[in-house]
């Protein structure tokens, strides 16, 4: 399996379609397929920085509920204490899953508001120094804040306006993958407001 990270900066004004031909590309196989894609967002509402996977579950959760299999939203959230028995769950309930797992990351002051796609695990938990089970046969990370000592006060301490930048972008590039790969219209007017939100994101993250 090609693990080979690809990195797009999310401010970028086209970051959402660079996003989109990346995952048609990794997924144009699997949907056509019919394999169960499960979309599984890690994170939860109880801090800023750890929200970015509940976010993105709740964007999608309104665009693609009738497309995709989504795990992770701000009613629902995925998170270290429910995460094992999640998988449990999907294990269970379908056969051969492909999961897109997403979540939060610490990095780089440089690399803050960087979306980094890898056909791999993601470790949830990492910077938290959290024993959990990798996941995902796809993962997609955005970086939200910087890495160093005391993560869990960066986490709570991390700008909204980049979780929810990223947020966006990442639920538009998925969106416009499906959208792209299936041929069909999905949901429009809700794109258009997350197309509004986009572009008045102009301050820097």
């Amino acid at each position: 399996m090609n693990s080979k990270k690809i990195i797009i900066d999310s401010m970028e004004n086209i970051s959402v379609y660079k996003l989109r031909d990346i995952l048609c590309e990794k997924l144009n196989y699997i949907i056509k397929s019919h394999r169960p894609i499960i979309i599984l967002c890690i994170g939860t509402d109880r801090s800023t920085g750890d929200s970015l996977g509940p976010l993105i579950g709740e964007k999608l959760n309104s665009l693609l509920k009738n497309e995709l299999i989504i795990y992770g939203t701000l009613e629902s959230p995925v998170h270290a204490k429910n995460l094992c028995t999640i998988l449990r769950e999907i294990k269970n309930k379908y056969n051969n899953p492909y999961i897109i797992a997403i979540d939060a990351s610490l990095g780089k002051l440089q690399n803050i508001g960087h979306i980094i796609i890898e056909e791999k695990p993601l470790s949830p938990g990492a910077a938290m120094n959290k024993n959990l089970p990798k996941v995902g046969n796809l993962s997609i990370t955005g970086i939200v804040n910087i890495s160093g000592s005391l993560e869990f006060m960066v986490l709570q301490n991390t700008r909204l306006y980049t979780v929810m930048h990223l947020a966006n972008v990442i639920s538009r590039g998925i969106y416009h993958c499906i959208l792209k790969t299936l041929g069909s219209k999905i949901n429009s007017d809700f794109d258009i407001v997350l197309n509004s939100s986009i572009k008045k994101s102009t301050s820097k993250i």
